[in-house]
């Protein structure tokens, strides 16, 4: 969509009772590595409608990269200033994340509210965050984000009151000195610490326990949270729009040879993600890195599909999880001709054709699954010599012991674990 100011509705620019009117900005970097500056702006029209305001237009200016003082150079400068008042603009939205100067430079000389690519996300994430984990994580990112930014008289505190990029911390949080908002970043760090090391807690117990876990992970709007009800039969919250699902979500779910597993849906990734979010949701995202298995949705009807491959691949080798074992999982084929589908899925090493809202190729998605999960845990009998207590302390933490007879030659155990590692300590004994 490449939509110009003529193009807008007189409904959305009638100016009466209606929402935050924004103005979007971009760069056309011609730059094969970069997304093109049309679909950037698409995808950033879908994040400010997702925040709740309405695009009454879009500039775009063509430059390698960005103005140092105000992102464009002055005479786009100038044009956007003069649309401001004929579109009743509120709100000027930056396709890329500025710096402290560029904001404050672009307020003085735009007299309108400058929001950049990274605030609109953090917004998006902080009106959707619903447990008290993925509040204190957004919170954090928002701070951080913000705290370079409180320098002299940069962004006016006094009107972060309401519109897009202003959720979150809030006023009262906002109106503090550095000091007082780096103890608060502090506090906030030490709160996610404490979830990283309860959702440790937790997976150490799944461990235990023998229950292999399937990550989803992909772009945001994939698909994810259907393809999880739709193997799991659970009712999780859906969506047609971005980041629909935030909060981390766990499900039960089995193949076909009643093998039992845990699907874990993730936050969806999206181009541009920014920093803090990476790193304020990792206690989060470590669900991926202890995955023993990633399925990477993939939206294929999506004309970028393989920019938003790209991206979600960059962001699981940031995470450390690039070496995952990961299956492709080719998702909404049933918006494409089958010809087109197929030769899409065939490019793509280790991947299926699904449907998820339909429920087509899930029996394939399934057995693609089980053979590459870990192998399933059995009973095995050790017996354990007094002097190699070390291993019969490596039977307690990774395995599920069943029984331990102490005899006077040794200590008689039966475990239950899979059997490469059962391979391991018969070697470990034969030493």
């Amino acid at each position: 969509m490449n939509r110009t100011l003529d193009s807008i509705s007189p409904e959305v620019r009638d100016g009466g009772g209606r929402p935050e009117r924004v103005l979007i900005v971009g760069l056309d970097r011609d730059d094969p590595r970069e997304w093109p500056a049309d679909e950037s702006l698409d995808e950033l029209e879908r994040l400010v409608d997702t925040a709740g305001g309405v695009v009454v237009g879009r500039v775009v200016q063509r430059r390698p990269q960005p103005h140092p003082r105000h992102y464009v150079g002055t005479g786009k400068l100038e044009e956007i200033r003069a649309l401001i008042p004929e579109f009743q603009v509120d709100t000027v939205v930056f396709d890329d994340e500025l710096t402290p100067g560029q904001a404050r430079n672009l307020e003085r000389e735009l007299s309108v509210h400058i929001v950049d690519r990274t605030q609109v996300i953090l917004d998006i994430f902080a009106g959707r965050a619903q447990t008290r984990e993925g509040r204190l994580q957004v919170e954090l990112a928002q701070l951080e984000y913000l705290l370079p930014r409180l320098v002299g008289k940069g962004i006016e505190l006094s009107r972060l009151g309401g519109g897009i990029g202003t959720r979150g911390p809030g006023e009262t949080k906002l109106e503090t000195d550095r000091r007082r908002i780096r103890r608060r970043i502090a506090d906030l760090k030490a709160e996610v610490d404490k979830v990283r090391k309860h959702r440790a807690l937790h997976r150490r117990r799944r461990k235990k326990q023998q229950q292999p876990v399937v990550a989803l992970v992909g772009y945001t709007n994939a698909g994810k949270s259907t393809l999880l009800s739709a193997l799991t039969g659970a009712e999780v919250f859906i969506e047609d729009r971005l980041f629909a699902t935030l909060d981390p979500t766990v499900r039960a779910a089995s193949d076909a040879g009643g093998q039992g597993f845990l699907l874990v849906d993730t936050v969806g990734f999206i181009n541009k993600l920014p920093h803090q979010l990476v790193a304020a949701f990792r206690a989060t995202l470590e669900e991926v890195l202890e995955a023993d298995l990633i399925v990477h949705v993939l939206d294929i009807s999506s004309s970028r599909f393989d920019q938003e491959r790209s991206v979600v691949l960059g962001v699981l080798a940031e995470l450390g999880a690039g070496s995952r074992p990961i299956i492709t999982a080719c998702n909404k084929v049933d918006l494409l001709p089958p010809h087109v589908a197929g030769a899409i899925v065939a490019s793509i090493p280790n991947s299926v054709a699904i449907s998820a809202a339909k429920g087509w190729g899930l029996d394939e998605l399934v057995r693609l699954i089980e053979a590459s999960l870990p192998d399933p845990p059995k009973l095995y009998r050790f017996s354990v010599p007094y002097s190699a207590g070390n291993v019969l302390d490596w039977l307690h933490e990774n395995g599920e012991v069943r029984e331990a007879r102490y005899e006077p030659d040794a200590v008689h155990v039966t475990v239950e674990i899979p059997s490469r590692l059962a391979e391991r300590v018969s070697s470990l004994l034969s030493t």
